[in-house]
C-alpha cells in the first residue's frame, strides 16, 4: 500500500479493518455451508460431485475452463465447490497442485479484470457493466480505495469486478499485481481447512 495508506488516522483504520472482518466473517460462513453440507450430504445420502458433473468429473481441462469463466464473470460459481472437487484423489500433493492452479486461475481473472477497467473504461460496454454489476462496490471503493483489493481478494466479494475497477481508477499496476497476490493465501487457507475436514468426516 501507499504510504499515504499507511499513515491513516485511527478512525479509518478502524473501519477498514472492521469492514474486512465483516466481510471475511460471510466468507467463513459460506465456507462452513458450503463444505458442511457437502460433508453431510456425502456421509448421510452417499452424495458426490461425480454423481453431478457426470463424464466432466474426471476432465480438469473442463473445470478449470468452467472456473475461469466463472471467475471473469464475477464468481458466480463458488469456489469452495472446485476445491472439494480437488479433493477427488485425496492425494495431498494433487490436491496442491488442483489448488496452486485455481488459485492462479483466479488470480489471472482479476489481471484480466484489471486489463479490461484499465484499458476499456470509456466504452459504452464497460459503463454498462459498471451500471449494472459493479455500482453496488463503487460506494466501497471511494471510501477504501486500493485497500478494497484485499478485501475482495479474502472475501466473497467479486474479486475480478473489483479488479475492473481498480483498473479504470488508473490504480498503479505494480502495486496491484504485488496486493492481489494474497489472493494466493485466502485459497491456501480455505484449502487447508477444507483437507483437514475432508480427513476429519
Amino acid at each position: 500500500m501507499s504510504e499515504a495508506e499507511d499513515n491513516l488516522p485511527t478512525t479509518e483504520r478502524s473501519e477498514r479493518i472492521r469492514f474486512f472482518l465483516q466481510n471475511l466473517a460471510k466468507g467463513l460462513v459460506w465456507l462452513t455451508v458450503i463444505v458442511g453440507g457437502y460433508f453431510y450430504l456425502k456421509q448421510h445420502f452417499n452424495f458426490t460431485l461425480e454423481d453431478v458433473l457426470g463424464s466432466f468429473y474426471d476432465r480438469p481441462d473442463i473445470i478449470f475452463s468452467i472456473f475461469f469463466v466463472s471467475e471473469a464473470v464475477f464468481g458466480i460459481i463458488p469456489p469452495e465447490l472446485f476445491m472439494l472437487w480437488s479433493l477427488r484423489d485425496e492425494v495431498l500433493k494433487l490436491y496442491i497442485l488442483n489448488v496452486t492452479a485455481l488459485a492462479s486461475i483466479s488470480y489471472m481473472a482479476g489481471v484480466m479484470g484489471y486489463f479490461i477497467g484499465s484499458h476499456f473504461s470509456t466504452t459504452k460496454i464497460y459503463r454498462l457493466l459498471r451500471r449494472n454489476y459493479l455500482g453496488r462496490l463503487d460506494k466501497h471503493l471511494n471510501r477504501f480505495g486500493g485497500f478494497l483489493i484485499i478485501v475482495a481478494a479474502w472475501t466473497p466479494l467479486p474479486f475480478s469486478g473489483v479488479c475492473m475497477l481498480i483498473g479504470a481508477v488508473k490504480y498503479p499496476a505494480k502495486r496491484f499485481l504485488i496486493i492481489s497476490l494474497s489472493r494466493f493465501l485466502r485459497y491456501a487457507t480455505y484449502a487447508a481447512i477444507i483437507w483437514e475436514a475432508n480427513i476429519l468426516q
